[in-house]
């Protein structure tokens, strides 16, 4: 058995078997999950980068982190706070002049022209909490606002690609608002915003900011918005099985892929690659309060910020509503209660998951949480995209076992 502040034998021991049934299976092609507490941690590499063999998986294999890049991406911002070239509550007009003069839909699902003026400027505080006023809208696909945010490419959708980001602001910038600012969370587009915000303020790529103030301080060697040519053979192929055939189909290929060649649009709310070990040294940077190896990352402050809830019930509400009354749609996910800044924050115990876990999970098969109450990261990475409910199945069981594996 293992001491106090790690896990059990026998719960790691579980653990494996609960991975290698999910890979056994078929359904699951490779996994590779690390789990960490006090200091211990303990790496699974199962099955193979593609459905049909090929190489096994193994511990640095690159993953499309997908919505999983939002916890990460959202620190960039937070340095800015620590220096003060952001406030919380400045408007930002004044490096995302786009959005000033906003107008607002008279009803979310309403023609884009029907419109009131919006009651008050955008803030900083409403981009990094996700209630600017646009995002997407899972209960209003096919409404107006929805389909004018896919045609113009401003959300990560095949076929249209995003364009680069002054092209992307400019094309934002034609759009109402669905919601009055500060008024609720919406998803996704804030995230992207997040990365033109930084920025424009920095006077950098979103990419060097990142690299220059948390990738290379952390040591996240591998993590950035392409995966370079020499390292290629590291990405397995990404699958979004056909949901009534469980057919494996392809839907990014490495060679060639979309993470082949740096992008034109470096979206923080999807377009990350990155390893298991990554993500470890970046949320167990956030354990420790914004330090890494005695190297201050964040102000303990600012990490307190990003993983505390940061909505009133009221931003909230649509939120809880998606998450209950689509458990059937979304196997369970996004249940946690509340949200920080680029990260869920669970407000109230539905699972094994205590009060206080922060961190997000990723269509294309990724999760990656931490547990302050249990000092205990998880994360935990596959190549199958939420066609099919394998990989919320495969993250469920996931998080069960890790919580069992703890036996203090």
């Amino acid at each position: 058995m293992m001491g106090a502040d790690g896990f059990s034998k026998p719960g790691l021991y579980k653990l494996r078997e609960v991975l290698e049934r999910h890979v056994d299976s078929g359904r699951i092609p490779g996994v590779v999950a690390l789990v960490s507490r006090g200091g211990h941690t303990h790496v699974e590499a199962l099955g193979t980068m593609r459905h049909d063999g090929g190489a096994p998986m193994r511990r640095d294999t690159i993953f499309r982190m997908a919505s999983t890049s939002k916890p990460v991406s959202i620190a960039a911002a937070m340095v800015l706070l620590d220096e003060c070239r952001l406030r919380l509550d400045d408007v930002v007009d004044e490096w995302l002049p786009e959005l000033a003069g906003r107008r607002v839909l008279t009803r979310p699902d309403g023609p884009l022209d029907d419109t009131v003026p919006a009651r008050r400027p955008i803030t900083v505080r409403d981009v990094l909490t996700s209630t600017f006023g646009l995002g997407m809208d899972f209960t209003a696909l096919g409404k107006p606002i929805m389909n004018a945010v896919f045609e113009q490419g401003l959300t990560p959708n095949l076929p249209v690609e995003m364009p680069e980001q002054d092209e992307w602001m400019r094309r934002l910038g034609e759009l109402p608002l669905m919601y009055q600012p500060g008024e609720q969370w919406q998803y996704q587009i804030s995230s992207d915003l997040v990365g033109v915000l930084v920025s424009r303020v920095s006077g950098q790529s979103f990419e060097e900011f990142l690299r220059e103030r948390v990738f290379e301080p952390l040591g996240m060697v591998d993590t950035g918005f392409h995966v370079p040519t020499e390292e290629i053979d590291r990405l397995p192929t990404l699958y979004a099985p056909d949901p009534s055939s469980g057919e494996f189909l392809a839907w990014d290929e490495p060679e060639g892929g979309r993470w082949s060649r740096p992008p034109a649009f470096q979206g923080g709310g999807g377009g990350l690659v990155s390893t298991a070990d990554d993500y470890h040294a970046y949320f167990q940077m956030l354990l420790n309060g914004g330090t890494h190896q005695g190297r201050r990352i964040l102000s303990r402050a600012a990490v307190e910020l990003m993983t505390t809830n940061r909505l009133t019930p009221e931003q909230n509400a649509a939120r809880t509503a998606l998450a209950t009354n689509n458990v059937h749609i979304s196997f369970g996910q996004g249940q946690q209660g509340g949200w920080g800044m680029g990260m869920a924050v669970r407000t109230y115990r539905g699972d094994y998951a205590p009060i206080g876990q922060f961190g997000w999970d990723g269509g294309s098969g990724t999760s990656a949480y931490a547990d302050p109450a249990n000092q205990l990261t998880g994360i935990l990475l596959c190549q199958l995209g939420y066609s099919v409910p394998s990989p919320a199945h495969l993250m469920n069981d996931f998080w069960t076992t890790l919580y069992q594996a703890i036996d203090d």
